[in-house]
């Protein structure tokens, strides 16, 4: 499993990591920031996940395309 963690705070909503990576990345309902695909995400909190090995590279393909750089993977 890999580690996936958004600083929410510095997210600024643009969607390209949902774009690059909606298995992972989803826009969360209640305040339209990214979070954690529900299925992933630790304890419940949007901001932090766990994901399979396989989706790793999309991931960071997700974490790549934020222009504000708050994804970090691994």
């Amino acid at each position: 499993m890999v580690k996936v963690r958004i600083d929410r705070d510095e997210c600024i909503s643009c969607g390209a990591c949902w774009s690059s990576c909606p298995d992972v990345f989803a826009e969360n309902d209640d305040d339209g920031l990214t979070m954690v695909a529900t299925d992933y995400q630790v304890d419940g909190e949007p901001g932090e996940g766990s994901i399979p090995d396989d989706l790793e590279d999309c991931a960071n393909d997700g974490a790549d395309s934020c222009p504000v750089e708050c994804i970090h993977v691994g």
